[in-house]
């Protein structure tokens, strides 16, 4: 089903496009590949939408914090604005003080998708992006592609939010494709004070025992650092609040969590790197992915009117930041007669909530 949702600022009509199958139901926008709503079960089978999300085009167009965007041509930061390839150097839009983040200021997330594909539980997005656009080289035609799947209405079932990811390009260039989906598993409808609470309670694992530092600048100083005895220690589930505060001189530079975890399967196969727990609903997250890592954001600079900091957290499924500098990083070089090829699955359950157990 679709239907108009806005238009933004020249005009350009975006359309919303809903996705169901048994138990899940997804609105899908074609402005940015958003994704406004994921409704899934809780315990006690009661749907509840668990990404923040906005109501009107304006909002996207005037408060989104890249909310459930994909976000590109390279999703994260990458240092200074500049990267050299083959010889040649490039220079990008900086919107994240001297870095460029997500794309820069007028990436994948602010571009209006074209439909290629639709069905009830299925809906593919491509976009073009010209050669030079945002200072990156060659034209680069991208296809997503989100699929739902559920296998019953009530509690005792499964639910799956699939996205494919693919690109060619006619010339040497940067990729790295990711959505920006904050979660909230407690649900992200208005509570007490008019927005959702924080996911602090949230519990999450990460299969990572190593993870990047970052400098002042959030840019990865190129160590992959042991987890173990540290507050990014996820090997076991650990909720999020217990160690945003322990003074951690990382967790003072990013004002909380918002670094890259290394998965420590190889990347390629799909598999599953990561899980979310929210006591309260009894909803868990698990999330495959093909790509080498994670940057799991706690929502720490989140000032939206109705979304406050930390009511939402991501995981953007990725390769590092900043890896067109740093040769030591696997390559996000995409050539001419490759393609890019990458998947995530977030895929939810519901058992009993913390009081029934």
């Amino acid at each position: 089903m679709s239907e108009h949702f806005g238009r933004t600022a020249d005009g350009t009509p975006v359309e919303r496009h809903v996705l169901s199958a048994p138990g899940i139901r997804a609105s899908v926008l074609t402005y940015g590949c958003v994704v406004q709503s994921l409704d899934v079960p809780d315990s006690r089978g009661r749907p509840g939408n668990v990404v923040l999300g906005l109501d009107t085009m304006d909002g996207y167009l005037t408060r989104s914090r890249f909310f459930g965007a994909v976000v590109g041509r390279y999703g994260n930061r990458i240092a200074d604005g500049r990267f050299t390839l083959e010889g040649r150097a490039y220079e990008l839009p900086r919107n994240n003080g001297s870095n460029s983040l997500h794309g820069g200021p007028e990436g994948f997330d602010k571009r209006v998708w074209r439909p290629a594909g639709t069905a009830g539980d299925r809906i593919s997005l491509a976009y073009r992006s010209a050669d030079g656009e945002a200072g990156y080289p060659g034209t680069l035609d991208a296809t997503v592609t989100y699929t739902v799947a559920g296998t019953g209405e009530g509690p005792e079932g499964e639910w799956s939010l699939r996205i494919d990811y693919r690109a060619v390009t006619d010339a040497p260039t940067h990729v790295n494709l990711t959505n920006h989906s904050y979660f909230n598993l407690a649900g992200a409808g208005p509570g007490p004070t008019g927005g959702p609470g924080t996911v602090h309670d949230h519990e999450v694992t990460l299969r990572a025992s190593r993870y990047l530092p970052v400098d002042d600048r959030l840019i990865p100083t190129g160590e992959l650092a042991p987890v173990a005895g540290t507050p990014f220690d996820f090997t076991a589930p650990r909720r999020i609040g217990d160690r945003l505060d322990d003074g951690h001189p990382q967790l003072k530079t990013a004002g909380g969590y918002d670094h890259c975890w290394v998965f420590d399967e190889p990347a390629g196969p799909l598999r599953p790197v990561a899980r979310v727990t929210e006591p309260g609903s009894g909803r868990a997250m698990e999330v495959l992915t093909t790509e080498p890592g994670v940057q799991f954001y706690s929502g720490n600079m989140l000032t939206d009117a109705v979304y406050g900091r930390g009511t939402g957290l991501c995981l953007e499924t990725e390769h590092f930041p900043d890896s067109p500098n740093r040769p030591e990083f696997p390559s996000t070089v995409l050539r001419p007669g490759e393609a890019y090829s990458s998947t995530t699955v977030y895929r939810f359950t519901a058992g009993a909530p913390a009081g029934d157990r």
